[in-house]
């Protein structure tokens, strides 16, 4: 079983679904791609369907929070297998935190269901379609997104932390 390349999974995409999304360098040697919103539900599910890739195995879902990303604040990481060619490529989309909509893709891949619940808890992104979107980890009454990085880490004024404590 021989992996597919990068450039052989881009042809099949662009073949496929037309140039609907941008290539992005990545340093781990994972082809990763970003996609708009519109496009996400489209190009994973013929991921999923297409003979040739198969990536029929959802590794991982998770958010990213980017707060100085004006109007893509948020992102949804997408990290797929196709086991028949032993290849995993990535997917990223954005979107807004006024606007955090992201269709699910829980009809495509059964595990999606809690992963996007728990993004849904750490980050307020709202996945249209989902069959049982709520908290997962954190308490129901919890309004806001522990995972955005919207609190600083330590309080300023605290001292007993400051550098000639540990040496600098």
């Amino acid at each position: 079983m021989n992996q597919l390349t990068h450039e052989q999974i881009q042809t099949h995409l662009i073949s496929g679904l037309g140039e609907n999304f941008k290539t992005l360098q990545d340093d781990y040697g994972v082809f990763t791609i970003e996609l708009p919103v519109s496009q996400l539900y489209r190009t994973v599910q013929f991921l999923y369907r297409d003979e040739h890739l198969g990536f029929q195995f959802l590794t991982d879902l998770c958010g990213v929070h980017y707060p100085d990303e004006r109007g893509r604040e948020l992102a949804v990481v997408y990290h797929l297998h196709s086991m028949r060619n032993n290849t995993r490529m990535r997917i990223k989309t954005f979107v807004s935190q006024e606007n955090p909509q992201v269709p699910s893709v829980s009809g495509i891949y059964a595990s999606a269901n809690w992963m996007e619940r728990e993004t849904y808890d750490f980050y307020g992104i709202l996945f249209l379609g989902h069959p049982d979107l709520r908290r997962i980890l954190n308490m129901d009454e919890m309004v806001g997104f522990p995972l955005r990085k919207e609190y600083p880490l330590e309080d300023p004024l605290r001292e007993d932390k400051q550098d000639f404590h540990f040496g600098r």
